[in-house]
C-alpha cells in the first residue's frame, strides 16, 4: 500500500485546462493523427455515454466559446500534438481552429456514442485521404489500449477496460479507510509541494473564475449587498463555484484534476484548504489532508466508475473533502469518517450527472457545503447511521451501496438524459 497515494497522484491529479472528456477525446485524435503525414481529411469518433455526455455541452478553451467532443477531435486531428496530454487545448492558433471548424461544417468529422460501453472508452479513427490511424482510449483518460495505423498494429491491450485495472486500483478496491489514513502518514515532500501546487492553480481558476458573471459571481455579489455573510461557507462555496465557473466558460487556465476530473479537483482541493485556513490548521497537516481527500475520491470512483449517472462531484469529490475536514480536527477517526461520508451520501446522493456544462458551478456549491456541514458533525460525533435509507454500517459499506444504486438502479438513467440532451443540442459548433 506504500505506493498507492503515488499512483493515484500520477494517473488521476494533474494539470488539465478544459474539460476532461473533450480534452481526452482530442488526445485519442491527436495520437492517431501523429501517425498520419498528410493533411486530416476525416474523423470519426465513438464513445460511451458518459463521455459523451460530459463533452455534449462544454465549452473548450481557445475556441471563443465554441463547444462539444465534435470540435474536440477535429483539434486533436489538425493540432497533433498529443504530447500536451490534459494541456492540448493550449495556445490553440487560430489557424488549427479554422481547419478544425471547417472538418465539422463539412461533415468530416463524426461522433456517435456506444450505449454497450461502460467506463470510459474512446475511439478515434482519423483519415489522411488512404492514410489511416485508429486510437482507442479505455479504462482511462489518458490510457492507450490500442493504436493500428492503416493495417499495422502497435498497441493492443486486451480487455483494458473493466476486465484489466491497472494495479492500484485493485489495490484501492481492497483497501479499507484504515489503509487510507496510513497513506497520508507517509506522504514524500515531493508530494507535499505537488499538492500545494494544485491548491494555488484552483484558487487562480477561482480567480479568474469571479472575473465572469456567472455562478460564483452572484455569490459574490449577495455577499458585497448584504444578504450573505462574508464567513467560511459562503467564500468556500464562492471560490469553488467561481473556479468551475472558469473551467465551464473554457477560460484557457488548468486546474488540478482529481479522479482524472477538473470539476471534481476544485472540490477535493479547495474545500479542505479553505477550511483548513480558516481554522488555524498548520498548512503541512493541510495538505495532508487534501492527499487525503484525493484518495477517497478515487477510492469511491473505483466503485462507482469514472463516469457515473450520479454526479461525481457530490458523492466523490465532496465525500472526500468532507472526509478530509474530518481527518484535519480528529486525525485517523473511522467513526467519524464514516459520519462524514454517511452524511454527504444521505444528503446529495442523488444528485445527477447531466454533463458538463455551466450548470455544475451550482452542483459544486452544493457539494461544498454538503461536505463541510457534514464534516462539521462528524467531527462532534454526529451524523447519518445504517439505520437510515441505504446507508451502511461503515464508510466501505455506505459507499458499496451507492455504487449498487448507480451501477444497477440507475441502469436506463444515462441513456434518457442523452435522448434528452442529444434531442436539443445544436448539430455544429
Amino acid at each position: 500500500m506504500s505506493k498507492l497515494l503515488k499512483e493515484v497522484l500520477k494517473h488521476e491529479v494533474y494539470p488539465a485546462m478544459g474539460c476532461t472528456e473533450p480534452v481526452a477525446v482530442a488526445f485519442a485524435a491527436a495520437t492517431a493523427a501523429g501517425l498520419l503525414k498528410g493533411r486530416t481529411t476525416a474523423v470519426i469518433v465513438r464513445t460511451d455515454p458518459g463521455t459523451y455526455k460530459n463533452g455534449l455541452a462544454v465549452a473548450i478553451p481557445n475556441t471563443k466559446g465554441k463547444k462539444g467532443n465534435l470540435l474536440a477531435a477535429a483539434i486533436g486531428a489538425v493540432a497533433r500534438k498529443p504530447e500536451l496530454g490534459a494541456e492540448l487545448f493550449k495556445g490553440l492558433p487560430a489557424a488549427l481552429l479554422g481547419e478544425a471548424s471547417a472538418l465539422v461544417k463539412a461533415g468530416r468529422a463524426v461522433i456517435t456514442v456506444d450505449y454497450s460501453r461502460r467506463g470510459i472508452y474512446i475511439s478515434a479513427e482519423v483519415r489522411a485521404g488512404s492514410d489511416k490511424a485508429v486510437c482507442v482510449l479505455e479504462g482511462g483518460h489518458k490510457r492507450v489500449s490500442e493504436l493500428r495505423h492503416n493495417k499495422k498494429v502497435l498497441i493492443k491491450i486486451s480487455g483494458a477496460g473493466r476486465k484489466t485495472r491497472l494495479p492500484y486500483k485493485e489495490a484501492l478496491r481492497k483497501a479499507s479507510f484504515r489503509d487510507l489514513f496510513k497513506e497520508v502518514e507517509s506522504v514524500s515532500p515531493e508530494d507535499l509541494a505537488y499538492i500545494k501546487k494544485g491548491v494555488e492553480m484552483n484558487l487562480s481558476a477561482a480567480r479568474e473564475g469571479l472575473k465572469l458573471k456567472k455562478v460564483g459571481f452572484y455569490m459574490e455579489d449577495l455577499i458585497k449587498k448584504g444578504y450573505l455573510r462574508r464567513d467560511t461557507l459562503s467564500g468556500v462555496k464562492m471560490q469553488s463555484a467561481a473556479a468551475t465557473d472558469a473551467r465551464m466558460a473554457g477560460a484557457p487556465i488548468p486546474v488540478m484534476s482529481s479522479g482524472e476530473s477538473g470539476n471534481q479537483g476544485v472540490v477535493a482541493v479547495l474545500v479542505p484548504w479553505l477550511v483548513g485556513k480558516a481554522f488555524r490548521v498548520p498548512e503541512e497537516r493541510i495538505l495532508r489532508s487534501i492527499a487525503l481527500s484525493h484518495l477517497v475520491n478515487s477510492y469511491i470512483k473505483v466503485f462507482t466508475g469514472e463516469l457515473s449517472p450520479i454526479c461525481g462531484c457530490a458523492v466523490a469529490a465532496g465525500v472526500g473533502a468532507s472526509v478530509a475536514i474530518v481527518w484535519q480536527r480528529s486525525g485517523a477517526n473511522p467513526r467519524k469518517a464514516t459520519l462524514a461520508v454517511n452524511t454527504v451520501i444521505s444528503d446529495i446522493g442523488g444528485m445527477l450527472c447531466d454533463g458538463a456544462k455551466s450548470g455544475c458551478a451550482l452542483k459544486v456549491a452544493s457539494s461544498c457545503e454538503s461536505a463541510i456541514r457534514a464534516a462539521w458533525m462528524a467531527s462532534n460525533g454526529e451524523g447519518i447511521t445504517e439505520a437510515e435509507g441505504f446507508i451502511g454500517a461503515t464508510a466501505e459499506a455506505t459507499i458499496r451501496n451507492m455504487a449498487r444504486i448507480s451501477n444497477c438502479g440507475m441502469d436506463k438513467v444515462d441513456r434518457i438524459i442523452l435522448d434528452i440532451m442529444s434531442a436539443k443540442a445544436p448539430k455544429r459548433p
